[in-house]
């Protein structure tokens, strides 16, 4: 997709651009939990290395799995057009039809304490894998249902895959949907280059919503939902503690970066000492 977006955009033949794969440890282990391994770098340092190290120019993401604080030395230099934020529900057309003590598989902090808001009784297991591994456990009875982003799904071309679940049923993570492509700071051609392609209004969402985390201290164990729509002014949030029992929700206009701070501190203020505790700000 970013290739496609700069060769239209630079009118460039697709040949004058490299991808340049690169496996990271996200990639590699499955079996345990991201926080329990080291949380969003395993999903963006073997990218920083090559980047910083000039083996490639531009390193592309999924915004949702880079940290909230960067290196100094790489700038976020673009973001394609934000897709489907919503999760889908696969297994079941709503979480009120799954049936009692379902076993539903996800690996997010976040699904797993909203799930368990909504519905107690369900039993909830780690689930990693690429789109085909999960649907593929899925199949064989592994659990009754899973969540998977939409925008995934969307992206892969199996859109018709699952139900959607409503924004106001299940706020997304932070940057859920967004593609996010860095470069180094201190290359100026590569940031002009990229910015032809910057999406201004998926990028500024972005930046209010990863700075609502940077607010809250939030890390990768951090149950926590947001979405900024600056076309609504509107930007809503919610904490939960990991098992959904306790949760804290709020919204304000001010779609900026302080708006975000001051509902962080709204909401840190209102919740309750256990889900407080979960957080560094």
């Amino acid at each position: 997709m970013t290739r496609d977006m700069l060769t239209a955009a630079h009118g460039w033949p697709v040949e004058a651009i490299e991808i340049v794969p690169v496996r990271t440890t996200g990639d590699r282990v499955q079996d345990r939990a991201l926080a329990e391994i080291g949380g969003k770098a395993l999903w963006t340092k073997e990218l920083d290395r090559a980047l910083l190290d000039g083996e490639i120019d531009a390193a592309v993401h999924s915004m949702k799995d880079v940290e909230t604080i960067r290196p100094t030395t790489i700038a976020i230099a673009a973001m394609l057009p934000r897709a489907d934020v919503r999760d889908r529900l696969i297994g079941a057309e709503r979480i009120e039809a799954l049936p009692d003590r379902a076993r539903v598989g996800t690996s997010s902090p976040r699904r797993r304490a909203q799930l368990l808001a909504m519905r107690p009784d369900l039993d909830i297991v780690l689930f990693r894998g690429n789109v085909d591994t999960r649907l593929a456990k899925l199949a064989a009875g592994e659990v009754d249902a899973t969540l998977l982003a939409a925008a995934g799904l969307d992206r892969l071309g199996r859109g018709e895959i699952g139900a959607a679940i409503p924004v106001a049923t299940m706020l997304p993570a932070p940057a859920q949907g967004a593609v996010g492509i860095e470069c180094r700071a201190d290359d100026a051609a590569a940031r002009t280059l990229l910015a032809a392609i910057d999406h201004g209004e998926t990028h500024r969402c972005v930046v209010v919503e990863r700075a609502f985390l940077a607010a809250l201290g939030a890390d990768c164990h951090s149950p926590v939902a947001a979405l900024a729509n600056e076309p609504e002014r509107r930007f809503a949030a919610a904490l939960y503690t990991p098992d959904g029992d306790e949760a804290v929700e709020g919204e304000t206009p001010d779609v900026s970066e302080s708006g975000a701070a001051g509902l962080a501190r709204s909401l840190l203020d209102r919740a309750p000492p256990a889900l407080r505790a979960l957080f560094a700000a």
